[in-house]
């Protein structure tokens, strides 16, 4: 009863707005969904999807089955928006349907890694793509060489690592000063990269068209070849590695459609945000992912399937550019590229600040962050975010038998997925559970196809979860371990609540 009490309290406070500022309407909203959603991945992430699966068919079909998935998710949490229009998103969301602690698991692992942490990679995106412009900008250019300290970690600052720190900073310098400078960024340069988006399919389509890449594509879609081993004796040769390749593969696809609901954050600041939620999370998720398969049908109108398999560095858009415009293609991908990762970066600090104010609010974060600065943003809770996010680019992960460095944010962002899952679909369940607990709670807008449209997404993201689980243990059972950190931790929240109240 105590935490019910807490969560009213708390609940009430944030319904009345407490000095937010409704500034961001249906196009702003759509701009926030849809400049979160376009980052890197889609760029990147159907070469290693190619190897796991094979075929061109399966590729295609991998990203349909995220475009259902992501689709139906972003209806639902529509139902949850209208109903629940209040800042923290997911994290308000949990803790109704649940309980607080369910709320500040998810809470706990969003700040610790899934928005900090994926602030960190497509910040280093951005500069690594800004070193094909300026060379300087490099991971290998160091200004503080790493310095381990255990065999297989270090610290390290290259510049790529500064510029990525810095536009950290910067974003959230300009989002601290107030939402109408956030917008402006995020519509500027939404806009910008969703019609550079589109301007790439149109050149692989009408300008790239490769008969002998078409030929070999389309005529033979579920032909694999050069696919790697999925397990011992299971490749996508068969029905059932077919299916657990389709599976494993959402990882990488899944990824780069995620954040969609980031919006859900900041619904204090949303005009009418009852009904412009819902259609933004609508209409954002449907036009992002109408984009990506047309991305994916325009590097396969480019490119035959072993060259797309095989890009350098996994940069499928580079490699099909180049092969359009060999003297400038790889600069104007780059560019694309900056423009892209900087609009999702200014996303996602937008975004975060908002659940970390919620949970503040709940006595479930740092006290600060639950406070607005005098332009109506909580400035706290994004300094907060920043700082950690700029901290996670600067552990490195070392291979002694290869000699080079990867990101420690990259793996804990590949541990976090199956978590990330998790909590999409007790999110999701949260609906059911929510239509007993709360009948008649006002609902502008309810799921079209309940109950079929969420019990999708809820079957279709756990098989996806189990077969990650039975098939890359590796890369999921730490991203449980991570969250669960946070149990111990609200325990000790809660007792020193209880203290402070006696």
């Amino acid at each position: 009863m105590a935490d019910q009490s807490t969560t009213t309290a708390a609940g009430s406070q944030l319904a009345a707005g407490e000095g937010f500022v409704r500034g961001l309407g249906l196009f702003d909203s759509v701009m926030v969904v849809v400049g979160i959603m376009i980052g890197s991945g889609i760029f990147i992430v159907s070469a290693d999807m190619a190897r796991k699966i094979g075929s061109s068919g399966g590729l295609l079909l991998a990203w349909a089955i995220t475009g259902a998935l992501t689709i139906a998710a972003a209806l639902s949490y529509g139902e949850l928006a209208s109903m629940i229009p209040r800042a923290g998103g997911m994290y308000t969301y949990l803790t109704e349907a649940y309980s607080p602690m369910w709320g500040f698991l998810y809470g706990w692992t969003l700040f610790g890694v899934i928005q900090t942490g994926t602030i960190a990679a497509v910040a280093v995106a951005f500069a690594r793509f800004t070193g094909v412009l300026w060379p300087r900008i490099s991971e290998t250019n160091y200004l503080i060489a790493p310095v381990h300290i255990t065999t297989g970690y270090a610290f390290s600052l290259s510049t790529a690592q500064l510029l990525g720190i810095v536009v950290i900073i910067l974003l959230t310098w300009t989002n601290c000063r107030g939402l109408e400078y956030g917008k402006i960024v995020q519509n500027l340069f939404t806009a910008t990269k969703t019609i550079a988006l589109v301007g790439l399919i149109v050149v692989g389509l009408f300008f790239g068209w490769n008969a002998e890449a078409v030929r070999e594509n389309f005529t033979h879609l579920w032909r694999v070849s050069g696919q790697v081993p999925l397990a011992t004796g299971l490749d996508a040769a068969t029905l059932f590695g077919l299916f657990v390749a389709l599976s494993i593969a959402q990882s990488g696809s899944l990824f780069s459609a995620d954040s969609w609901h980031d919006i859900t954050f900041a619904a204090d600041e949303v005009r009418d945000p009852q009904r412009t939620l819902p259609r933004a999370l609508a209409i954002g998720t449907i036009l992002v992912i109408v984009l990506y398969l047309l991305a994916n049908v325009a590097y396969l109108a480019v490119l035959p399937m072993h060259v797309l398999q095989n890009a350098p560095d996994d940069r499928v858009a580079t490699a099909m550019l180049q092969a359009v415009f060999p003297t400038f293609g790889p600069v104007l991908m780059a560019l694309l590229i900056m423009v892209s990762t900087f609009g999702c970066i200014n996303g996602l600090v937008l975004a975060g600040g908002r659940v970390y104010y919620a949970m503040s609010r709940d006595r479930l974060f740092f006290k600060s962050a639950g406070k607005l600065n005098r332009k109506h943003v909580p400035g706290w809770a994004l300094v907060v975010q920043g700082l950690w996010a700029a901290f996670l680019v600067l552990p490195r992960i070392y291979d002694p038998l290869t000699h080079t460095y990867g990101n420690l944010y990259s793996n804990l962002l590949e541990y976090i997925i199956s978590s990330a899952l998790i909590f999409y679909v007790l999110t999701i369940a949260g609906i059911f559970r929510l239509r007993k607990k709360r009948p008649d709670a006002e609902r502008p807008f309810r799921v079209p196809g309940y109950p079929l449209v969420p019990a999708l997404y809820i079957v279709g993201a756990f098989i996806v979860l189990l077969l990650l689980f039975v098939y890359r243990p590796a890369t999921t059972w730490p991203g449980l371990v991570i969250t669960l950190v946070g149990l111990p931790i609200y325990l000790l929240l809660r007792r020193k609540m209880a203290a402070d109240r006696a």
